[in-house]
């Protein structure tokens, strides 16, 4: 029997409207989710990232910080510092229990932190023949990874020059 496919919705924390609906086999793990969200959402150079679980019920900062975390592999080795954490590359999506409607987190970045919510929409999928992770839908437009700074700059000048008026 194959494994069934996961659907995701991924949004982009703080920008309304900007989302990706990602299809994974179950056989495939949260590094290969990684990677279709890094593509999906435009990324251009690879950052250290994790996923967070959070237990039931939990709300506010206790969500992320008492979650069970997945990290990429750099992230998890101990000589990175502190203790290891399981890998992405170990966790494959039907070894992890989730069900329709349930939310984890997926930070990319841990210096500029974009934070994704991620909806699990379906875990029954059908196997369609083709490549997976495959993004299904894209709505809004990615923000870029490294904002131009002339475009700050200008911002900048321009909030000055109203001050001055």
């Amino acid at each position: 029997m194959s494994q069934p496919v996961f659907i995701f919705k991924v949004a982009l924390a703080g920008a309304k409207g900007v989302w990706r609906r990602i299809a994974v086999r179950g056989t495939q793990t949260l590094d290969d989710l990684h990677e279709a969200i890094f593509d999906a959402f435009d990324r251009e150079e690879e950052h250290l990232y994790s996923f967070y679980f959070p237990k039931p019920g939990s709300k506010g900062r206790a969500r992320i910080r008492d979650a069970q975390e997945y990290t990429c592999s750099y992230a998890a080795d101990e000589s990175f510092g502190g203790e290891p954490d399981v890998k992405t590359t170990d966790a494959k999506l039907a070894s992890l229990g989730l069900t329709p409607k349930r939310k984890f987190y997926y930070l990319f970045d841990f210096g500029d932190e974009w934070w994704h919510e991620i909806a699990v929409e379906q875990t029954d999928a059908p196997a369609e023949k083709g490549k997976y992770p495959r993004i299904l839908e894209t709505h809004g437009a990615s923000p870029p990874q490294y904002p131009d700074p002339d475009e700050d700059d200008n911002d900048e000048e321009d909030s000055d020059e109203d001050e001055m008026e």
